[in-house]
């Protein structure tokens, strides 16, 4: 709803192309960008088809990756805390040379706020089958907040099997410095960037936004 019926969109961070993918199966004219050749690989392992193309590349080189003018964007998935402040600003000044006027620009990410407020170290537990492999893969996801405005994100993926011993093993694990954005600093960076209107919910299913209670943190800016 928020990006209309049809035109040019930017997916930023579209890491293995499932929203890129939807929204050209939906008839928009979708560029996918991520700096992750891994990512950008498992995104291109089946036919793209042409209203679809993959970029590789650092979602802050927007304007020089890309030419012309778009009707919208999207930057989700937790993808805005893997930039810095400089990062961040080159982002939302390369968005507002690139989208027409009045184009949306749609940020989901965690909500940091109610993770640093309440003292949260990890977010929910998901599950999914093992496959032939046989047993659970487990996801578990830890946080560390740090005094600069920053966490060490560490994810795990672990293997769970009740007829084994032991019955957890790891499957992997690695550390990530996170820059924890927050609403209020996320705003003054898309104003100072000439974007004037902001919508701000709890949500992507249009949720009143509160603080220290919504998992995530969705703005729509215009």
């Amino acid at each position: 709803r928020v990006l209309g019926d049809a035109g040019r969109v930017l997916d930023l961070g579209c890491g293995t192309g499932e929203h890129s993918r939807f929204l050209a199966s939906r008839g928009f004219d979708v560029t996918g960008i991520d700096s992750s050749p891994s990512m950008l690989a498992k995104a291109c392992d089946t036919p793209v088809p042409p209203n679809l193309r993959f970029v590789p590349g650092d979602i802050a080189e927007i304007e020089r990756l890309t030419e012309g003018e778009y009707d919208g964007a999207l930057c989700v998935g937790n993808t805005l805390p893997h930039l810095e402040d400089d990062g961040l600003r080159r982002l939302a000044r390369g968005l507002r040379a690139r989208l027409r006027r009045g184009a949306p620009l749609l940020v989901q990410t965690l909500n940091y706020e109610r993770i640093l407020g309440r003292g949260l170290r990890s977010l929910p537990l998901s599950f999914r089958d093992a496959g032939a492999e046989g047993g659970e893969v487990v996801f578990l996801r830890l946080m560390t907040p740090l005094p600069d405005g920053h966490v060490v994100f560490t994810p795990v993926t672990l293997r769970y099997r009740t007829d084994a011993e032991p019955a957890v093993e790891v499957a992997s694990s690695h550390n990530l410095r996170l820059r924890a954005w927050r609403r209020p600093e996320l705003e003054v960076v898309l104003r100072e960037a000439g974007f004037e209107r902001m919508d701000v919910f709890g949500t992507v299913a249009d949720v009143p936004y509160v603080p220290l209670e919504s998992t995530d943190l969705v703005v729509v800016a215009r």
